[in-house]
């Protein structure tokens, strides 16, 4: 697996590297990613595993989602 992504990472770092990554966010429910302006503030010091509290999202709901797009993620 050559995408790999760390739970602790600002999600505008995981995006800059991984812009695919977008889009299944936005697919498992964090719309906000998709707003103009959100990733060069918010995303600046928000990372995917605060979002995920914010959200209510499960862990393992994010795993898979990213896993069927060729990604592993770091705790």
């Amino acid at each position: 697996m050559s995408k790999v992504l760390k739970l602790n990472e600002s999600i505008l770092e995981l995006v800059t590297r991984h812009p695919e990554a977008v889009d299944i966010m936005a697919g498992l429910g964090f719309h906000d990613i998709t707003k103009p302006g959100m990733l060069q503030t918010a995303g600046r010091f928000m990372t995917l595993s605060k979002g995920m509290k914010l959200k209510r999202i499960e862990l393992e709901t994010v795993r898979l989602a990213f896993e069927q797009h060729g990604f592993g993620i770091i705790e």
